[in-house]
């Protein structure tokens, strides 16, 4: 039975190699290597990610991340996020055997015919627009193909799922926002947001949507997980929820020792824990050098109580079978063709067991496969279902702005 279903995972990702909806490399290389994108071909063990372990988790086209912090000044945020993209067409550059840019689902379909693992950019936060629909524009032509409404603080004109409502789901420039995208062919992506944002990004939109990294709110009632409602309406909307692996999310064990573990903190005096955003490289400044800098800020000692604490209470560790639980709720709710897997590696400090970098997919697809999933079934998990979003959203678009030229 076992060597069955490894044919059967094989088939699939042969056919249709996952297509990830959320990879957080980007900033993971500006902590930890001063954006240097060296190494990546060899292995990278301080990485969820490097090419030889997309290659062994059959990754055939992820959305990279150009996340940066809702904490920034917006104009400061267009400037990082312009780092970050620039991060992400060095890396491509770098391994161009390896990886391709694409803007379209055309791309993606010739990127994996030619056996390269296609690229695409998701803004993570529409903190990182500055309420510019120019700023939006020059993005899409940049290869931007969603936007992400709000990251964990709202914005002037959205609700997130993390802060305290504010403009109750959309205003009017959050509904002009939403129709600009619609406009560019650029995707509307509701992780992150509130419910009544959800609801009114739904009402709103003349595409598809897409969730990149949430899970089931019916299985861990966290705020960045989907409700069942929700998930009806993106059913009827033709869009797609990409599940994702991070464990405070799949599993409301976890949830509460986060909670403990933060109560702890409180009880014992320690500052809020507070992720400050890494600077860039200045001009002419080595990578190396930024990056031991970095390394020194971010490398501090756990206080000794605290870790009397957590060698006490241990992190519960989540397993493959509650993340593939998530996926058989969504698609039971929403139905098979609204599904699609979005890891978020490297943007979380610990993953599932069997799950811990890029390179475990396999794993996740032979637990479902075992519970009955069919060869079309997991294939429409894997990539079927966010192709056929993306290629909607651009046959939708009155005015795509990305290029158009053919690919090298």
């Amino acid at each position: 039975m076992t060597d069955t279903l490894s044919d059967l995972v094989r088939q699939v990702l042969t056919s249709t190699p996952v297509f990830d909806g959320h990879n957080d490399l980007p900033v993971a290389l500006r902590v930890r290597s001063g954006y240097s994108v060296e190494g990546l071909a060899d292995g990278r063990p301080d990485l969820h990610t490097d090419l030889p372990r997309l290659r062994a988790g059959g990754v055939g086209a992820q959305f990279w991340s150009v996340y940066v912090s809702s904490k920034l000044p917006e104009p400061e945020a267009a400037v990082a996020t312009l780092e970050q993209i620039d991060a992400v067409y060095r890396l491509v550059a770098r391994y161009p055997d390896t990886l391709r840019i694409a803007y379209s689902a055309a791309d993606v379909e010739r990127s994996v015919a030619d056996g390269r693992i296609a690229s695409l950019l998701g803004v993570e936060g529409g903190h990182s627009l500055a309420e510019s629909p120019g700023v939006l524009r020059s993005f899409a032509r940049l290869g931007i193909r969603y936007v992400t409404l709000t990251h964990n603080d709202n914005t002037a004109w959205a609700d997130s799922a993390t802060d305290e409502p504010a403009v109750g789901g959309l205003n009017d420039t959050g509904r002009a926002i939403v129709a600009e995208l619609n406009r560019t062919g650029v995707l509307v992506d509701l992780s992150h947001v509130a419910e009544s944002t959800q609801r009114a990004a739904l009402a709103a939109t003349t595409s598809p949507v897409l969730f990149s990294h949430s899970s089931a709110r019916a299985l861990n009632d966290h705020p960045r997980n989907v409700g069942d409602g929700v998930l009806e309406l993106l059913r009827d909307n033709g869009g797609v929820i990409q599940l994702t692996f991070v464990p405070y999310f799949v599993s409301a064990d976890v949830a509460e020792w986060a909670r403990e573990l933060q109560a702890e903190r409180e009880r014992l005096g320690l500052p809020a824990h507070a992720w400050a955003w890494p600077r860039a490289p200045r001009p002419g400044e080595d990578a190396a050098q930024v990056a031991a800098e970095l390394a020194r800020a971010f490398d501090t000692p756990i206080d000794d109580r605290l870790r009397r604490w957590t060698d006490a209470h241990p992190r519960p560790e989540v397993t493959v079978a509650q993340v593939a639980d998530h996926i058989e709720h969504a698609r039971e709710v929403a139905g098979v063709d609204h599904i699609g897997l979005g890891g978020d590696y490297d943007g979380i400090d610990h993953q599932p067991t069997g799950l811990a970098d890029v390179s475990g997919y396999p794993v996740l697809l032979r637990e479902l496969a075992d519970r009955g999933w069919s060869r079309t079934d997991l294939e429409a998990l894997t990539g079927r279902n966010v192709l056929r979003v993306l290629r909607e959203a651009e046959e939708r678009a009155t005015e795509p702005l990305w290029p158009t030229a053919p690919l090298r």
